[in-house]
Order: C-alpha cells, then structure tokens, then sequence
C-alpha cells in the first residue's frame, strides 16, 4: 500500500465509522460461525496499525504479522509483543499446524497468487482449525481506493467461492457484508467518475455523518452469520482446515 495510506489507518482507526463498525461486524462473525475454542491461538495476516487486535483477543491469544515498518510499529505497542514481518504467500517462521483461528480482513486482493497465499494459510491452521477473511467485492466497483492499495483485484463471490475449494480448505460460509451503504458508495463512486474526480483519500465525515454511518454499518452485526446480506462492499468466506 502507498504510504498515505498507512497514515490514514493510524490517524483514523479509532475514530472513523468503517474501522469501528467493521470490527462490530466481524466480531459477530466470528463468534457465530468461527466459535473458536476457549484460549485459542489466534492469528491475524496483514494487520496494519494493529486496529483489530483487542477485537480478536475477546476470542484467545493473539499474534499477528505485518510488512510495513511503521504500522508493524504501532501495533506491536497495541498488542504488547513483537509483531512478526513474513510475506505471502510464503509465511516463512509462521508455525505449521498452530493456530485455531487465522484472519486476513482486506490482504488476499493484495496478492498476486492469492491461491498459494490462501495454501499457506492453510498450512498453518490446526486440524479444524478457521481462516476468516475479507475482502473487497465486484470488479466494476474498481476506484483509485484500489490503486493505491495495491489491490491486485476485487472478487465476485464466485470467484471467492472458486479460490477456496481452489485450497486445502473447506468452505464453511460466505456472504456479502457493508450492504446497507451499498447504494450510496455506488452514487458516489458514479458521481466522482462523472466529475473525473475519482478520489482514494480516506477522511473523517464531520461528526453527526460519521456516526450515523457507523450506526448503519454496525447494524449489520445483527444478521452476519445468521442471514443472507444482500450485495455489499465487501465479502467474507469462512473455511476450515482439514
């Protein structure tokens, strides 16, 4: 990702309505279709500025692994241990066979062989062991956001559901989340186009809006793992190891 980018995340990770919700969202996620063990080991790829790692220490023990020097910093201040520096797809010192849960929320699209990512994923989940992942949805959606994260793509669902029998892994659930925002990030995106000014900077809406959007956004935490989210922003699947 370019460098701007990880200065939004740690400017804003608190305080923006798609970080706070998100995590909302995801929590419920996990505690309904993941259900990890108590004291599980817990592994979150890509982990940025560390803005999920409280998130996932409700579940068990956690460590996390992150490229970029300065978000790898201030997440390692956030999760109270070093936090480990190995690449996709090769995990290179990620221990075989060890974790009960693996998350990747928004890092598969950054990979340019996300098949190999997703196997050695694989192979660093326990017997039964979960990987939870996310990542943005429908090509068409495609913006400067994507260019300057490096996203090598957006899925549909069935080309998530594709890579993932593609693996190791058993597909346990899939599903579209940010859903009921969809309709106005797709006025907007169509109206900067329109104004040719496709903007990828992340800012924080004035006070009210930016609650509001939070508020619509966590709502979703209600249905995820329960029921069918109509088409969103983004999907997540949930497999596991065999």
């Amino acid at each position: 990702m370019e460098r701007v980018v990880y200065e939004q995340m740690a400017e804003l990770d608190q305080r923006h309505w798609w970080y706070r919700a998100r995590r909302e969202v995801l929590a419920a996620l996990i505690r309904r279709t993941v259900k990890p063990p108590a004291a599980a080991a817990i592994l979150e790829i890509g982990c940025g500025t560390g803005h999920n790692l409280a998130m996932l220490g409700q579940f068990g023990t956690v460590d996390a692994l992150e490229l970029d020097d300065q978000a790898r910093t201030i997440a390692a201040e956030r999760l109270g241990k070093p936090v480990m520096q190995s690449p996709l797809p090769a995990l290179k010192g990620v221990k075989a066979g060890h974790y009960d849960m693996i998350g990747a929320f928004d890092v598969i699209e950054h990979i340019v062989d996300d098949a190999a990512a997703v196997e050695s994923i694989a192979r660093c989940l326990k017997p039964g062991g979960k990987l939870v992942m996310t990542v943005p949805a429908h090509q068409w959606m495609w913006s400067a956001h994507d260019v300057v994260n490096h996203h090598h793509r957006r899925y549909s669902k069935a080309g998530l559901r594709r890579l993932i029998a593609g693996s190791p892994l058993k597909l346990e659930a899939i599903g579209y989340f940010n859903s009921l925002l969809f309709p106005l990030a797709i006025a907007e995106r169509f109206a900067s186009r329109a104004r040719g000014k496709d903007e990828a900077d992340l800012k924080l809406p004035a006070k009210p809006l930016n609650a509001a959007l939070e508020q619509a956004f966590a709502l979703e935490r209600y249905a995820i793992g329960r029921w069918p989210l109509p088409p969103g922003l983004s999907l997540f699947a949930v497999a596991s190891a065999t």
